[in-house]
């Protein structure tokens, strides 16, 4: 019988791994340069992790590897990690609690998918700016991830940008319970445009606004207006700053308030970058996730850059131009 690799599995190839270690070189000199030290986490961790503070949505944690690792007479069930933003976060809780921390990874991650047709072992190159609760901080991390993009030869790239506190925000207008929020929410975040239908017939007055698109800070202002919910002020003045400040850089982007997707951990802005209809990257701000795992009140923000699909994007070209390379001289070898 002719042995096959696991579904939804691949080999990397010389030419893949070239391109591989392309991306990964141009990754780790970005971070460097913007004050990022690399970590890594294991493959394994404990289920709990993931369940016990309502890190992933319902759908994601449906589609995890779990199984019960034993050890002498009882076992605890471990997951592949189908997540690296909270790996990062219990290494930060044990090893760095109250200090700003500023971290990057390349690793993998592990999502089920039920045709073996799509890849269940994902690669990502990641970075974690914890500590630092400022719109300025959201705005450092998404000029990294376009610097890299821009390095990369991708510099078409599309900007997406939503807000997980506003968009929470006018779930809660809808009267609903706040599980039956939380639910609406969740599908939002794993891509259920059948969601927005149902809101629709519910409350039809405030669908309009979740629907709402638009690519200026001007139209979060507009947006302000149009909302007149004194109690999500907070949420529209972070949303316009960080626009306003993206703007001031000249950065091209879209403004779309149903687009809310990836992790139940998001509270403020979340980007989302795409090439064409590929998504290749996303990020946010999770500044209630290390409390909710144990950790001291600690705002933090972070993208990942997807491997996988920026492998079939990167051209020829780009990968035989040469590439700056950093060098650090020690002080004592000077004086030689």
């Amino acid at each position: 019988m002719k042995i096959q690799r696991c579904k939804g599995t691949r080999d990397l190839s010389t030419e893949d791994m070239r391109r591989f270690s392309f991306i990964s070189e141009v990754f780790r000199d970005a971070c460097s340069k913007y004050g990022y030290g690399e970590v890594k986490t294991p493959t394994i961790e404990y289920l709990h992790l993931f369940t016990s503070a309502g890190t992933l949505t319902p759908g994601m944690l449906g589609k995890v590897y779990s199984f019960l690792d034993w050890d002498g007479w009882s076992g605890e069930r471990v997951v592949l990690k189908p997540d690296a933003t909270i790996p990062v976060a219990r290494l930060y809780i044990e090893q760095m609690p109250e200090k700003l921390a500023k971290l990057f990874y390349i690793t993998n991650v592990f999502i089920f998918e039920e045709t073996g047709k799509k890849t269940r072992e994902k690669w990502q190159c990641g970075a974690e700016l914890i500590g630092v609760g400022s719109p300025l901080a959201d705005v450092e991390l998404i000029t990294l991830a376009v610097e890299v993009l821009n390095r990369l030869g991708l510099k078409g790239a599309e900007l997406r940008l939503s807000h997980a506190g506003l968009t929470r925000g006018l779930l809660h207008k809808l009267a609903l319970s706040p599980e039956e929020q939380d639910r609406v929410f969740d599908q939002l975040l794993d891509g259920d445009i059948t969601a927005l239908a149902r809101i629709k017939t519910e409350k039809p007055e405030l669908a309009p606004l979740l629907e709402l698109q638009g690519k200026s800070a001007g139209f979060v202002k507009n947006l302000a207006t149009l909302l007149d919910f004194p109690e999500l002020k907070p949420q529209v003045d972070d949303f316009l700053k960080i626009a306003s400040m993206l703007e001031s850089l000249g950065y091209d982007y879209r403004i779309d308030m149903a687009s809310a997707r990836g992790f139940e951990y998001y509270t403020g802005v979340i980007f989302q970058l795409f090439c064409g209809e590929e998504k290749i990257g996303g990020g946010g701000r999770y500044d209630a996730l290390i409390p909710s795992m144990g950790g001291k009140k600690t705002p933090a923000s972070g993208f990942a850059l997807y491997l996988d699909p920026l492998m079939n994007l990167i051209k020829e070209e780009t990968l035989n131009q040469p590439q700056r390379i950093l060098v650090r001289v020690e002080p004592e070898a000077l004086k030689t």
